[in-house]
């Protein structure tokens, strides 16, 4: 089995799907808006909050020119330095230890994706129950091996990768003392959209790796992540926002408060329905069984009369002989006189 726990929470296929809320650049560089988002995300009933561990000095170079500047119209954040976008976005390294607090004191777990080695340590200052790799960062293994190295659970975002790269990430992390590890299949795009998220590689990536799996979720809505769970994820991580018109870094492609409550309802009712392999009647069908058709008397017989069409029919509710019956009554005698609406039993037949 790969279940375990990150803090008190379990993480497995015995457990609820583990929702985290990314808040990412969201705060739009305002401690109260991003303690706003805690609260909100623990009133939406998210059982993590997470963060992201940089600085635009850690991320890149202060260059505006060539691939240090984003240039693609389709990009949300064209027009901007990678320097600028990551001075915007990032979440200033003093604001941790009250957003974290502020989690705690609302029973949430929190923790964050750190880039670098600087925000490891941080990190482990703080004392953080886990650790998340983004998508980009999932070939660095020397970064991968500093955390793995923590022995806390790691949650790494697969977006990109090819198997081999999956291969040499997933080994350095386990030669590093990661025992704990989760799989997040993810599309790196934003938004990503349905049709290219492809969550059939879930069930893939947990017989390939003989790890938990989940999905890091950049769609719109809810129901890639619904069909995720019941593929076999086991954790589901979404960004979060209070409102998508107040604007932001990701904004554009975070659910609001309202969605992220029916993620964690949706996402958790997907693991319930997934049961298991049955047939047959459950305990809860047992009552149902009386509204079967069956076999009745339509009219009033006589002894020795036979059963015709017009006397035999399979109606509602269930407590005569099984319709499967009806052919071979057919011509047979009744044995005694029997009343219209009566359950028709082998008692009662010559």
């Amino acid at each position: 089995m790969t279940r375990f726990k990150i803090g008190n929470r379990s993480i497995g296929a015995d457990a609820p799907p583990f929702i985290i809320a990314e808040m990412s650049g969201n705060h739009n560089q305002s401690l109260d808006v991003a303690l706003q988002i805690v609260e909100a995300a623990a009133k939406a009933g998210a059982h993590a909050l997470k963060l992201q561990t940089y600085t635009a000095e850690t991320m890149t170079l202060d260059l505006s020119e060539g691939a240090f500047f984003i240039k693609d119209p389709n990009s949300l954040w064209a027009g901007s330095s990678l320097y600028a976008l990551y001075e915007k976005a990032h979440t200033p390294w003093e604001w941790h230890a009250p957003i974290f607090a502020r989690a705690k004191a609302l029973g949430m777990l929190a923790f964050s994706t750190p880039f670098d080695d600087t925000a490891v340590d941080f990190l482990e200052s703080l004392d953080v129950p886990a650790y998340k790799i983004a998508s980009f960062e999932n070939t660095d293994l020397p970064l991968i091996r500093r955390v793995a190295a923590t022995g806390k659970p790691l949650i790494i975002s697969t977006g990109m990768a090819s198997i081999a790269e999956l291969d040499e990430t997933v080994r350095a992390a386990r030669e590093a003392g990661c025992k704990d590890l989760v799989l997040l299949k993810c599309t790196s795009t934003y938004p990503a959209t349905p049709a290219n998220s492809n969550v059939r590689t879930i069930p893939h990536l947990r017989e390939l790796f003989g790890c938990e799996v989940g999905l890091s979720d950049h769609s719109m809505g809810v129901g890639v992540s619904v069909a995720a769970v019941a593929l076999g994820a086991t954790v589901v991580e979404k960004h979060f926002t209070l409102d998508r018109a107040a604007g932001g870094v990701d904004a554009s492609f975070s659910l609001e408060p309202a969605e992220l409550a029916s993620l964690v309802i949706e996402t958790e009712r997907a693991w319930q329905a997934m049961g298991q392999v049955h047939y047959g009647v459950t305990e809860a069908e047992r009552k149902s069984l009386v509204y079967r058709r069956s076999l009745y008397i339509t009219q009033d017989m006589v002894a020795g009369e036979p059963f015709t069409a017009a006397n035999l029919r399979a109606i509602r509710p269930g407590l005569g002989l099984a319709p499967k019956h009806a052919e071979a009554l057919l011509g047979r005698r009744a044995r005694q006189a029997i009343k219209r609406g009566t359950p028709l039993d082998w008692s009662l037949v010559e």
